[in-house]
């Protein structure tokens, strides 16, 4: 039987699961997320294991096809891992990437598609632009719904039920009155929120079957027409809609 743990003050949080499961599903995440692929020294030191134990859950990850090493002893992430990434919320990746790619091109920025579910934020696909630029967003990124022009745009289109559970997992009240603002503006803006230097432009993707969404692009902070972007992004979120088979969200 699980058991439940509490947090400091004593109150019952999530139910215990596996800790060797969720060192493994750890050490995924810092595979793919680090900007340099890591060494097993390096995934030991951010799982807080031994090297040891760092190298069992490797080698178990390496057998399944999810994690390989190059000849300098470096991970990488796998086929097997990129295999499952593209069944997840396949519809709206399929019908996102022509859109993706059109957005990525005349605007001359990273254009992607983030979703929420478990209480985050994650990039599902990105398209970049074909020369010019210097800033991306890696899929499997993931931030917090209260940071960043994706989150306030999922934000604004969550049911109550939805933004109890929000609520349940720490997001303050207050990204719920600016999420507000931004329904009615019809886009969120960020900087400097998730990355310092980093700004990104964001509408809705809500749609019947498939997890919160919102497509984005993101730039190195400048001067640049949010408008103008919030009214590309929107068109954009409307042919997605409309190539699953939905009305404009």
């Amino acid at each position: 039987m699980a058991t439940t743990q509490t947090d400091q003050q004593g109150r019952a949080s999530r139910p215990a699961g596996s800790q060797t499961l969720a060192r493994g599903l750890r050490m995924l995440e810092l595979a793919a997320q680090a900007p340099v692929p890591p060494t097993i020294a390096e995934l030991a030191a951010g799982l807080d294991v031994h090297r040891s134990i760092a190298y069992r859950i490797l080698r178990t990850l390496e057998d399944h096809g999810y994690l390989r090493r190059d000849d300098a002893g470096r991970v990488h992430p796998a086929p097997a891992l990129a295999v499952l990434a593209r069944r997840v919320e396949q519809d709206l990746q399929a019908a996102a990437l022509p859109e993706l790619t059109a957005v990525s091109s005349e605007l001359g920025m990273s254009a992607f598609v983030v979703v929420w579910d478990a209480g985050e934020c994650t990039t599902l696909v990105t398209v970049e632009p074909p020369r010019g630029n210097l800033v991306t967003q890696r899929p499997g990124t993931r931030h917090p719904l209260d940071r960043g022009a994706p989150g306030l745009a999922i934000a604004s289109v969550l049911e109550a039920a939805e933004r109890e559970t929000a609520a349940a997992d720490g997001v303050p009240e207050s990204v719920f009155v600016d999420a507000d603002a931004t329904l009615t503006r019809g886009f969120a803006v960020s900087n400097d929120e998730v990355i310092t230097g980093v700004s990104s432009v964001a509408v809705p993707l809500r749609l019947p079957g498939q997890l919160p969404a919102a497509l984005a692009v993101v730039y190195a902070t400048r001067e640049a027409d949010v408008e103008r972007l919030g009214g590309r992004l929107a068109d954009g979120a409307r042919r997605i809609a409309g190539a699953l088979g939905h009305a404009a969200p």
